[in-house]
């Protein structure tokens, strides 16, 4: 059983990420429906959240279907981020999530996300008072450390626990990686093998298939598996290594039939949330994803990343049926 607050999950549950741009309230129900147990939102700047920027407050909206949920708040200071905890908070999430992985220069540079990882206890005493700020678990998104020669995560992990953090997501990179090279899930593993953590330690990096979801479960047996870029246009991954990891069963990928059914819901789900123009713009991250291994495909791709009409989206949907399915 894992407990994170009053959430009690069976089996390995499976997170869907926190991914700017991504994980936005349409992916997010694809993403459920497809066997993701927990969703999290895009990460909102705390300061942003705090100055009524309506662009991040769209961020804290979501569908009860979407439950259970967590909303990300990122930032560097005290009492904003307690702020924005208490705002995001009064939207009823089942949790707040804390963002001290992002490794991009714009948040790192500001000492927020993985460059908090410079200043641990700064880090820690922002994230306590976090905890105290708001009367719903608390969780924390991390890396490894700053860098190959800095990785506290260990021992950090003991801290937060301390200070009543209720779980971690931990990606296997330091923030000096980036998404370059392969996570490394050692001292993810030392973490599990630490008789003191009692808290959910969540695994997360180049989850791209159920056979490595199964991996890492196995080899470092962590409480969960969190899903990033690997569920970009691939919501199956989800019920795939659900299969695997729960009945030790291999799930035959999607048609392309079912691949561009799901596309046109996810399509349609995102005008309806964020209107035809940026609807049209966040679906452009998803099409490579959704028809890899389609052959000949480079001139629609092209055709699907170029329109800005909805009629024509919809009429290619229809010539990818045309070419793909019907003719064979």
């Amino acid at each position: 059983m894992v407990q994170i607050g009053n959430l009690q999950f069976n089996g390995t549950p499976l997170f869907l990420a926190p991914m700017e741009d991504v994980s936005d309230s349409a992916f997010r129900l694809i993403c459920k429906e497809f066997g993701a147990d927990v969703v999290i939102s895009e990460f909102a700047s705390s300061e942003a959240l705090i100055r009524d920027v309506k662009q991040t407050q769209e961020k804290l909206k979501f569908d009860d279907k979407e439950r259970p949920l967590g909303i990300q708040i990122f930032g560097n200071q005290a009492a904003s981020m307690c702020e924005a905890a208490r705002i995001a908070a009064d939207y009823h999430p089942d949790f707040i999530d804390i963002n001290w992985g992002c490794p991009v220069k714009k948040v790192t540079g500001k000492g927020a996300g993985a460059g908090m990882l410079q200043n641990i206890p700064l880090l820690v005493d922002i994230t306590k008072q976090v905890v105290d700020a708001v009367k719903i678990p608390v969780t924390v998104k991390t890396r490894l450390g700053w860098d190959e020669t800095n990785k506290p995560i260990v021992h950090l992990v003991e801290q937060l626990q301390d200070i009543g953090v209720q779980a971690v997501s931990i990606h296997g990179r330091s923030r000096s990686m980036m998404y370059k090279g392969e996570a490394d899930f050692t001292l993810i593993g030392k973490i599990k093998e630490n008789p003191r953590i009692s808290i959910p330690v969540i695994g997360n990096g180049d989850i791209v298939n159920a056979d490595k979801a199964m991996y890492v479960k196995q080899h470092y047996r962590v409480d969960g598996i969190m899903i990033g870029r690997g569920a970009i246009g691939n919501p199956w991954i989800f019920n795939a290594s659900k299969s695997l990891l729960d009945k030790n069963k291999i799930t035959p990928p999607p048609t392309v039939q079912e691949r561009l059914a799901v596309c046109k819901k996810h399509f349609e789900l995102s005008i309806q949330n964020k209107g035809e123009h940026y609807g049209m713009l966040t679906m452009r991250k998803h099409y490579k994803s959704y028809f890899r291994e389609l052959i000949n495909f480079k001139e629609i791709r092209i055709k699907l990343l170029t329109s800005n009409s909805l009629d024509e989206i919809r009429a290619i949907f229809q010539e990818i049926e045309g070419k793909y399915i019907t003719q064979t």
